[in-house]
Parts: C-alpha cells; structure tokens; sequence
C-alpha cells in the first residue's frame, strides 16, 4: 500500500501512557488553597510521584479492614478473594483490568495484551469458577520468515527454514543442547547468566529469533534474558501441539478481568473506585493511611491491611517504610515498553495459526483474534482481527507519547506485514493502537532468583501482590497467584496469626 493510501487510513490510538494519571499534580501542593477545576488528562502526578513530590494530606475520611491498590488482574482478584471483608479498591484508570483490557468491533473481541494462559494455574481454575471456559490453543507456533511460512518452528519446523543447511543444523544443535541443559534443575545458575551467553556458539539466525521472542512474552531481547526463562520456553515449544498446555478466552484475558469487575460490581460497586491515582502508603500503628487524587480533590482513607497490587516501579515511590534495600530492588525491575496494534480486515488476510513469529521486522509476533473460535459450532469470522506485539527499546519509551509517533510504529508494521507473503496484502479497513509504558518487567538475569524475593517482603501490615511478586515473567496466572497468596497472607493477619516475613515472602515465589 502507498503511503498516501496509508495517510486516509483510520488510526485509533487509545490506552494512557504515563500511568493514567487524571489530574495535575501542581494543583495540590502543601498550601492551604482552593483547588482548581481540572481540565483533560494530565500526567504530572505520577511523574512529580516518582520525582518525590510531597502531598498535603487530608485528614482519613473513612476506614476498611484492607485495602487494595491496582485494578487490574491481581488487584481484582484480590478483591474477589477478599469479597467477605470489607474491602476497598482503587485503580488509578477509570476502567478496570489493567493491560488485560477487552476491545470490541462490530460484536467480535481482541485484545490489547494477556492474550493466552496455561491449564491448570490459578487463572484457569479462578476463571472456571466465575464460569468461564477458557478454550485449548493446540497450535505450535510458526515462524514467517524469507518469505516463507514454516509450521511449528521448534518441532518439525527446523527441517524447513528457508536457511543453509549450516544454519538449519545449528538450530537444531541449540534445541538439543539447551534442551539437554533443561534437564538441570540449577535454577539459579540458569537465572544469572544472560542466554547471549549460550547463543554466541550457534548461527547469528538463532540469536535473531530469540530477539524477536523474548521482547513480546517476557520484555527482553537475549542479552537481558535468564537462560533459565529461555529454557522454561524452548521446553513448551519443543513439545507437540498434544502437550500445548496455552489456552486462551475469546478476547483473551481481558475477559477474565471484565468478569471479575463485573461479579464484583454486582455486588460491591460502592468499593470500587477508579480514576483515583494513589500518591501514599503510609504505615502507622495500627493503621495504614491512603492518598489519593480523584477528579480535583485528595481523599485519605485508613485500612488495617493493605495489598499493593501494582508493579514494583510504582509500589516503591509510594509506599512509606521500605527499606533501603526492598526499595533498591523494586526500582531494579526494567519494564519493556510497546504497541499492540490491531489491524482490522473486512475480508480473511491470515487465519493459519494462533501466534505466528516474524523475526526480522518492526513487530515480533502476528495473533489471531478468534483463533480459538473457528472450531466453536455455529461460529463464523465476521472480520479476520490481526494482533501485532510491537516492542519499543525502553529508551525510545518517549515514541509512545505522541499520537504521530505511534502512527508511523503502526504504519511501518503494516509495510513489514505486507511484504512477509503476497497474499498479506489487502489493506486493513481501521488500525487500532493500544500503548503501553510498562506493561510487563523484563525477566532480566537474576529477576527471579534474586530481586523478587528481596523485592517481595510484606511490612507489618502491607503485602505486595502483582506478577513481579511471582515471576519469572509477567503474565496473568502470576497474577493471580501473587492476589490469592496475598489474601492469604492478609486474612491471617486479620485472625491475629503473625507470620514472619521471610516466610511469607519465600511462599511468593515459584
């Protein structure tokens, strides 16, 4: 397509930056002065947040037995196991689910991130239980590559790759070999060696494709990978589509956070507030204070506990208390920052497979929407919704401020989409962009084995729950996992019991 096609295209860039923030933070300083109306989204609080501005904070208005900080996947689910308490939850967005948001079009949903599970985690039995169905993926991978379409990459596919045979056979000695060291249960040597490390022996081929890998699953190209990660995934891939344990909800895992704001609202739609952006955690005696801003005015709220379902970066510029060292490792995690594209079709372009990997190119990966739905009876593909993961270097995180910026990403993702096969080359009728700051932490050599369990210490009466409380990457079982354990943890203290912190932190990790 021309790029004065490409100009009349319709372009719709949604999902906030800077961490949503809904006011301007210079509008509460420490004087005692009116406060303003407030005019459009701002994101000066969370950045004068992270620059240590101080608040003046109201006197506590109201008190809860916890409270929990974050909305999205861990935060509702901790809701949701803490649903005989009185509980009270806050998310900064004023929408609920965090990056597991579900976008619809025309009646057919997708998602903008948290596009698949694994059976049998805390996230497949919790969403059973709400009456969800999640649906088996049984597609091995492909890679696109060459111009060529090579089925299952880590299986079989490695006899087809449109390489010399030179290359085709490292790649087969890279899975042999890294499948052989798999067999090792040394989790943490594997986790503090960068898998660079292990690639430098094979083709320059196999290092691309694992760049192009590891930047949408985990946030890290492989010089920032644990090798201990990376065998974790070559294990999954290597199998057969018999042994694929992903699943996945139509629209993803957005579904099953809308069916948690949803089961809780029914009920609890007074404890839930969103577009509240939380500037303090404070730890007293018997208490915990809360501030936060919602609309033009700061609110403090007081709690008995407190979980602190948000990623580390921001848990530790607002929670009072931490030492020198949990606070050292909560500012250690790295975030990866990206666009989920979504390229709506009126007429089939690609349906072959779930994830399609496309080393070489502006985007990593190509999903399917409704990959999951073709084999549902009665169903039939309305529109073929292609999701397109593309990773940005975390020094150009300022590209995604600008709707410009992330217009041109989109439009160099559809240049590299059409030039992979002939037939890629109908023009979408709408791109959807979703962007996304620090959507996941990169698991970084020493991420799981190291920084999370210093990270992960519950105070005296906070308890931090979030993926980067589970590890070792960033995704929704985790999530989950990290709520319950924190409900678990929040409810014995409720009934006296004092566990150590040392204890309950091991019990957060894997």
């Amino acid at each position: 397509m021309s790029d004065t096609r490409r100009d009349f295209l319709k372009f719709i860039v949604v999902g906030s930056m800077a961490a949503g923030c809904p006011a301007d933070l210079s509008l509460f300083s420490a004087q005692d002065s009116p406060v303003p109306q407030l005019d459009g989204d701002h994101y000066e609080i969370c950045h004068q947040v992270r620059d240590g501005h101080t608040f003046a904070k109201p006197p506590v208005s109201k008190r809860h037995e916890v409270v929990i900080v974050g909305g999205g996947i861990s935060g509702l689910s901790a809701a949701y196991f803490l649903q005989t308490h009185d509980f009270l939850l806050l998310e900064k967005e004023a929408h609920w689910g965090g990056n597991a948001t579900l976008q619809d079009y025309e009646g057919q949903a997708y998602c903008t991130g948290s596009a698949f599970d694994y059976a049998g985690t805390a996230s497949d039995h919790l969403a059973r239980e709400l009456g969800l169905a999640p649906l088996a993926i049984k597609c091995p991978d492909p890679t696109i590559v060459n111009g060529k379409w090579v089925a299952d990459t880590w299986g079989a596919g490695l006899d087809e790759l449109p390489y010399p045979a030179s290359v085709r056979e490292s790649f087969k000695k890279f899975r042999k070999d890294m499948l052989a060291l798999a067999a090792d249960k040394n989790q943490e040597q594997f986790d503090n060696v960068p898998l660079s490390k292990y690639l430098k022996a094979y083709a320059p081929e196999v290092k691309q494709w694992w760049d192009c890998y590891g930047p949408s699953n985990y946030g890290a190209a492989s010089d920032d990978t644990s090798t201990m990660v990376a065998l974790d995934e070559l294990k999954d891939m290597a199998g057969s589509a018999e042994h694929d344990a992903r699943i996945t909800l139509p629209g993803g895992n957005a579904t099953l956070a809308l069916k948690l704001s949803e089961t809780l609202q029914a009920k609890f739609s007074e404890r839930m507030i969103g577009g509240a952006t939380i500037v303090a955690v404070e730890p007293q005696k018997t208490e915990v204070h809360i501030t936060y801003v919602q609309g033009n005015a700061l609110h403090t709220v007081a709690a008995k506990f407190v979980v602190m379902a948000t990623p580390k970066f921001i848990t530790s510029r607002i929670v009072s208390g931490l030492s020198d060292d949990q606070t050292d490792a909560m500012r250690s995690f790295r975030f990866c920052p990206y666009l989920v594209i979504n390229m709506i079709y009126d007429k089939p372009v690609y349906n072959r497979a779930y994830d399609s990997w496309c080393p070489g190119n502006t985007f990593c990966d190509v999903v399917v929407a409704d990959w999951v739905m073709h084999d549902q009876p009665g169903y039939k593909q309305k529109n073929n919704i292609l999701t397109f993961y593309t990773p940005v270097s975390e020094l150009h995180r300022d590209k995604l401020l600008q709707v410009a910026g992330c217009q041109r990403i989109a439009q160099n993702v559809l240049r590299d989409f059409q030039k992979l096969l002939p037939e890629f080359s109908p023009e979408p009728i709408e791109v959807h962009i979703y962007r996304r700051g620090h959507p996941m932490f990169l698991s970084a050599p020493g991420v799981f084995t190291k920084v999370i369990p210093r990270a992960n210490q519950p105070l005296e009466r906070v308890v931090f729950a979030n993926t980067d409380s589970v590890g070792p990457e960033s995704l929704v079982y985790a999530a989950v996992e990290a709520s319950r354990r924190a409900a678990d943890w929040t409810q014995k203290r409720m009934a006296g019991s004092t566990p150590s912190a040392a204890s309950a932190a091991a019990g957060f990790s894997k």
